[in-house]
């Protein structure tokens, strides 16, 4: 391309210049709704695996991955030689909804992924290429199948930006859905977290489903996230979703699960369900199915297949491109077992996350499942729900006068996880520490990590893998490794008798901290109900040097803004609560 030749041809000066000129003529030109790149002023120029670099010379850690969306990372070889493939062939690149050898390697390589009690009675409708579009299709399917029309969803979902899909997510305006409590143990809805928490939400479902004074009449569906992405990177614990299955089968209440960002691998299981066995009767899927390029389909259970033809229709569901990179992506992670390395390293990523926020009071809740991480800032000095202050068991607590100790995230020690001999990718147990990868693409096995494979990476799988167990909690206990680090567990950074009050959330220094992280050379994405959780969505190709490099960089950027937060926009509370200015 043009830009690109500029920027390698020209000085250092003439490529800043180039960068500074396209990001001023998206600003002039492209609507105020865009949204990555006003917290994001980079320009992609040329990708490979996790690093990006810009039309500037910059080069990056890209742990947004299109939203989830490259599970293989940047221009991954499999990848790109599927689409070559399908263009030297001269076959047509989009046929609407004709049957093609390329789509028919797609529906054979997709089913073969699927959850066994689905897989060998599944239909697949191909949507419009988005998520939204998915779950619109889902929504008419069930409600032509069960001749109802309402529909179940939870507090805190995203399911995307069309009409019916935004009045099932969490910030809908006009509500014809009937919202239900999510579980989680940071910010409980019922204030108590844990197995209890995810009890007493089961049984809320249960009463408004049963109480024929509810006012919500059966529905058509319901539709969950196994992880709540968008809503602050929450799993959603084993033992509950069994329940919700059991919830809505004696109801006759089709299960929808909205795989779009958890699927492929991204949890530690191909599909997020199958860490709790269930076995939905819909599966939405798009992002990562795709390869990086645009596909979206429904499948279902094949009793719900009685919508007329033409129900759902789109001109780009033909996409011969996406269905070949998504064919090549689904087998790569299938046939070199990247969900389960998803599951290991995510595991060793959340333990050494932890190990941050016992040193940063700034950093309520460490949280994920996989390779889906979320770290939730809060204000320390905030009230809690009882408005007590904060017992910190022995981490760094910041009060009025104590500013500094906090901003240096110093321990007992005096020393800071910045200043740690190794940084925090010695802790991670990778050989060579946390070596800068900005600069090339370490990845010769395209995702099997240092030599010796995921398993023998480090010492730091043990510590990990020693901490999983299957312990239960009543007729809703805690999921196999939930708030203890398991691999491939839903971990949520504490335990139901160690919770700690949450603080308020703290969506300027989230915000600070993604910008310090730019600076650094780390992209990260920004989730949660207020914006306050730093969240990372790395491909699931990523080395162990890699992911200590990012845990390096937020760990630093953390500690940088922690240390000055006015030095980085965070404008200090006045007296009363508010914002006071600066300058």
């Amino acid at each position: 391309m043009a830009v690109t030749e500029s920027v390698t041809g020209g000085t250092l000066g003439g490529a800043r210049a180039a960068h500074e000129g396209i990001l001023r003529r998206q600003s002039a030109r492209e609507s105020r709704a865009r949204t990555y790149a006003r917290a994001l002023p980079i320009v992609p120029v040329r990708a490979r695996g996790l690093t990006i670099e810009g039309a500037d010379g910059r080069r990056y850690l890209d742990c947004l991955s299109g939203a989830g969306t490259l599970a293989l990372g940047h221009n991954h070889p499999v990848v790109l030689e599927a689409i070559r493939k399908v263009l030297d062939s001269g076959a047509p690149l989009s046929v609407l909804d004709l049957a093609t050898p390329v789509k028919d390697a797609f529906i054979t390589e997709l089913f073969r992924t699927l959850p066994p009690g689905l897989a060998d009675r599944a239909r697949v409708q191909f949507c419009g290429p988005a998520g939204t579009d998915a779950v619109e299709a889902a929504f008419k399917l069930v409600r032509a199948a069960t001749g109802r029309t309402g529909m179940l969803a939870f507090t805190g979902a995203y399911h995307g930006m069309t009409t019916g899909a935004l009045a099932a997510s969490g910030g809908a305006d006009d509500v014809r859905v009937a919202r239900l409590p999510y579980p989680q143990d940071y910010r409980c809805p019922f204030g108590v977290g844990g197995p209890r928490g995810a009890e007493l939400a089961a049984r809320w479902t249960e009463s408004v489903l049963d109480d024929p004074k509810s006012g919500v009449p059966l529905p058509a569906g319901m539709i969950l996230e196994p992880v709540q992405g968008e809503g602050g990177v929450i799993p959603a614990p084993d033992d509950w979703l069994r329940r919700m299955r059991r919830v809505t089968a004696d109801r006759s209440i089709p299960l929808i699960a909205d795989e779009i960002q958890t699927g492929v691998g991204r949890t530690g299981a191909f599909w997020a369900v199958e860490h709790s066995g269930v076995t939905p009767d819909v599966m939405v899927l798009s992002k990562a199915i795709g390869g990086s390029l645009p596909l979206a389909v429904v499948v279902y259970r094949d009793d719900l297949d009685v919508w007329e033809p033409g129900a759902h229709a789109g001109t780009f569901r033909g996409n011969q491109l996406a269905m070949a990179a998504g064919t090549a992506t689904l087998a790569h992670v299938r046939e070199n077992a990247l969900a389960e390395r998803a599951g290991l390293l995510g595991s060793r990523m959340l333990s050494q996350l932890r190990t941050l926020q016992a040193e940063f009071a700034c950093i309520g809740d460490v949280r994920g499942r996989g390779l889906m991480i979320g770290v939730e800032l809060v204000d320390p000095e905030g009230k809690g729900r009882t408005g007590e202050a904060r017992d910190t068991g022995g981490a760094t607590r910041v009060g009025a006068g104590d500013r500094e100790a906090c901003g240096t995230g110093r321990t007992a020690g005096g020393r800071t996880g910045a200043e740690d001999a190794g940084g925090w990718g010695g802790r991670l147990g990778v050989r060579g520490g946390a070596a800068d990868m900005g600069g090339r693409d370490h990845d010769p096995g395209w995702g099997r990590g240092v030599p010796g494979g995921a398993a023998g990476a480090g010492d730091g799988a043990a510590g990990v893998m020693d901490r999983a167990d299957g312990d239960t909690a009543g007729a809703l206990g805690r999921a196999p490794g939930v708030g203890r680090g398991a691999v491939g567990g839903a971990a949520t950074g504490r335990d139901a008798d160690a919770r700690r009050e949450p603080r308020p959330a703290a969506p300027e220094f989230a915000a600070a901290v993604q910008r310090a992280c730019l600076e650094r050379g780390l992209i990260v994405e920004l989730g949660g109900r207020h914006a306050g959780v730093v969240r990372l969505l790395p491909p699931l190709t990523i080395s162990d040097e890699q992911a200590a490099a990012v845990l390096d960089r937020l760990a630093d950027a953390v500690a940088a803004v922690a240390r000055d937060p006015a030095g980085h926009g965070v404008l200090p509370p006045r007296p009363d609560g508010r914002k006071k200015p600066t300058g």
